[in-house]
């Protein structure tokens, strides 16, 4: 700082106030030493600004991957909404593992982010009670917890599968099956899990069992894993009349595998997915899907961030706490009613 003042040739306070608050400076002071900055490739130190301000200027965001389309799309969303308030995004992933989550908390909370936001509404007891004691904003996103631990930005992934569910019944389907991953390993879908549990609630409703929901492999689910589950499901019960997969993209790999088996979708099998990725959009016959706005959701919770460090302290209360972004059911060419068997009114 002190050489880009002595090359502006103004005081090194001037130069603080062009870095911290430029509007308090003239234009062409301002210009003057933002040159002097570039000549010298001067890099602000934030980490010494912050121990007297108590601001880093960076959020954190702990996603499960980044090979997802759709928590990428949320993380550029969040990063877009928070890039004109100054702050920047420091990204951990978990590989779905709440172990890793538990970590990753632990060593971002070590570096003094001003928010914390994070994928999903189950964490370990130790993640929960630092997320609890963090002292800033938390928001827990791609999901609507009944109590969140400070904010949430989300929808309902238990609602998503009963809408599947239902939509399946309204074609006259009652074969009925689902696929997902296992939940007895480190790495878990959890929302994916959600969404199997929403669809199995409905099935039992409808006096339908919930015996052919199928869940193999571990998370992340892949064009394999719908591929390899599917097959297991349809030596279970090959009459199986319609599917629904936690994702896409195992619905993706369902479909490759019904058309290597000669099986024609949706004339012999219906079968639905949830994401709206592209490749649901761009394959033949294009799968029907839920969608939900993933980018909206990064969108909202950087808004609302901005809004509470903006507020006295930066962390007042916001209302509403829970922000409930919704979903919407696109039908498209992978399911159709149910064919009556001859005979049959």
């Amino acid at each position: 700082m002190r050489d880009v003042s002595r090359l502006a040739g103004v005081s090194q306070m001037t130069v603080s106030r062009v870095l911290a608050d430029p509007d308090l400076v003239s234009e062409a002071t301002r210009l003057r030493v933002m040159k002097a900055i570039e000549q010298l490739g001067y890099v602000p130190d934030r980490v010494a600004g912050s121990l007297s301000s108590r601001r880093t200027n960076f959020v954190t965001a702990i996603l499960p991957t980044l090979t997802n389309s759709n928590f990428a799309d949320t993380a550029q969303g969040l990063a877009e909404a928070l890039r004109p308030a100054d702050y920047q995004l420091l990204i951990g992933y978990t590989m779905y593992k709440l172990a890793e989550e538990e970590r990753i908390i632990r060593a971002m909370l070590s570096r003094r982010p001003d928010a914390i936001v994070v994928a999903g509404m189950v964490h370990t007891k130790p993640a929960s009670e630092m997320l609890l004691r963090a002292g800033i904003p938390i928001v827990e996103i791609w999901d609507v917890p009944d109590k969140p631990i400070d904010h949430a930005v989300g929808f309902s992934n238990f609602e998503v599968g009963r809408a599947a569910a239902r939509h399946l019944l309204s074609l006259g389907h009652r074969r009925i099956g689902a696929i997902g991953s296992r939940t007895d390993g480190e790495a878990i879908d959890l929302r994916g899990e959600s969404r199997l549990a929403g669809f199995a609630s409905v099935l039992r409703e409808a006096g339908i069992g919930d015996e052919l929901i199928v869940r193999e492999g571990t998370a992340p689910v892949s064009h394999d894993h719908g591929a390899q589950t599917i097959s297991i499901l349809l030596e279970r019960a090959p009459d199986v009349e319609a599917v629904f997969a936690v994702s896409d993209i195992s619905a993706f790999g369902a479909l490759m595998e019904c058309h290597r088996r000669g099986i024609k979708v949706p004339a012999d099998l219906s079968l639905m997915g949830f994401g709206d990725f592209d490749i649901a959009r761009q394959c033949v016959p294009a799968i029907t899907t839920i969608r939900v706005d993933a980018a909206q959701i990064g969108r909202l919770t950087g808004e609302m961030l901005v809004r509470l460090f903006n507020e006295e302290g930066g962390a007042a209360d916001l209302q509403p706490s829970t922000i409930d972004v919704g979903f919407t059911l696109v039908p498209r060419q992978t399911t159709a009613p149910a064919v009556l068997e001859a005979g049959l009114s």
